[in-house]
């Protein structure tokens, strides 16, 4: 089997529009979905991700080749994306089938869509990020006239911080204005920016969140597990469109098996897992993270193909109050089945949509 690696660019003009216009996934897709005849397996799965260690289930399943496995005469081509917008705005268009991806801007791709462009096939990893500030910033009244920055607007990252800020009482908007000023910018740039001084803090993913830590003398101000009942928020998962869902089953349920199968891994090779995400992460971007970097970031995330459906309500909730999404049902986002079917295959226990969607 083939695999391709590419990196799509879109513009942040062009993912604000879509995000605050409400542009619509594959018009009419719904009906195409339900009504669509089994093909057999698909001759190219089309795969999103991001070069995250948050997105190491697949990194991992690249890496050690358990997607080519799988899908066997499937080719796989992959695109690399900064954040969850772009991976949406890819898929909106047909150019990819799937992505790992972070549950907000899926939350949004299928509200705006009114629930016809993707579902929600597997959770991917839990926990790492947090908002990483400047010394000075000891407190949250230190934050009044600073700019913090996220990895792209809308973005689950973007929504958790404009929403927590909403929550201390400081006022945002998509702009920029306000009394904390949230400019969204990419992950690496914001690296830079934080060492320069152009920005004073930022609330990310890892490993950035580690990077600004062990490279450029940030401290952690909020982790993000702490907002959270035991810990535990989705960051990652796997997102795949409604209409290759309808007509390639097979494939989608081979690209779960290579996905069961990298999160299996991740957990059955720890001392392992740090070289091998490396070398991914080096493919894509040129350079492998330090030691001291990697090892920090692995130990605040965890992974698994659980979704935790029951978080999204408060996601739902937590984009409105950052007014980055419109209001709508998420009755259907999910779509646990083959996810399920591989699960009892394994003598597992299978995982819950939440009362919103198939299981």
């Amino acid at each position: 089997m083939r695999t391709t690696r590419t990196t799509l660019t879109i513009t942040a003009l062009g993912v604000a529009a879509m995000m605050l216009t409400g542009c619509s996934a594959s018009e009419g897709a719904a009906s195409e979905a339900d009504a669509a005849a089994t093909t057999g397996p698909a001759d190219e799965l089309r795969l999103g991700y991001f070069a995250n260690v948050t997105h190491a289930p697949a990194l991992v399943g690249l890496e050690e080749g358990l997607f080519a496995d799988a899908l066997g005469e499937t080719k796989l081509s992959t695109q690399v994306f900064n954040a969850g917008p772009a991976a949406i705005e890819a898929l909106s268009a047909g150019a990819i089938d799937a992505t790992y991806i972070g549950p907000n801007p899926s939350i949004n791709t299928f509200i705006q869509s009114r629930g016809v462009s993707a579902h929600i096939v597997a959770g991917a990893a839990t926990g790492g990020a947090a908002l990483v500030v400047r010394e000075g910033i000891d407190s949250v009244d230190d934050l009044e006239g600073t700019t913090l920055a996220t990895p792209q607007l809308g973005n689950t990252q973007d929504v958790a911080l404009r929403s927590w800020l909403a929550d201390e009482g400081f006022e945002t908007d998509t702009t920029g204005g306000g009394d904390v000023h949230v400019t969204p910018t990419e992950n690496a740039q914001a690296l830079t920016l934080f060492q320069q001084g152009g920005i004073d803090g930022a609330w990310l993913p890892e490993p950035w969140v580690s990077r600004l830590v062990v490279d450029a003398g940030a401290h952690v101000l909020v982790d993000e597990a702490d907002l959270w009942e035991d810990g535990a928020f989705p960051t990652t998962v796997l997102l795949v469109r409604a209409e290759f869902l309808a007509e390639h089953p097979e494939t989608v349920e081979a690209l779960l098996e290579g996905h069961v199968a990298s999160v299996a891994w991740l957990d059955e090779h720890a001392d392992e897992a740090p070289a091998v995400i490396n070398a991914a992460l080096e493919a894509e971007t040129g350079k492998p993270l330090a030691d001291a970097v990697i090892t920090r970031a692995l130990e605040h995330v965890t992974f698994s193909v659980d979704p935790h459906a029951e978080t999204f309500e408060t996601l739902v909730k937590n984009g409105l109050a950052a007014g980055t999404q419109k209001d709508g049902s998420i009755d259907g986002l999910f779509d646990l089945r083959l996810l399920n079917g591989l699960l009892e295959t394994d003598g597992e226990e299978p995982v819950s949509a939440g009362g919103l969607g198939e299981e």
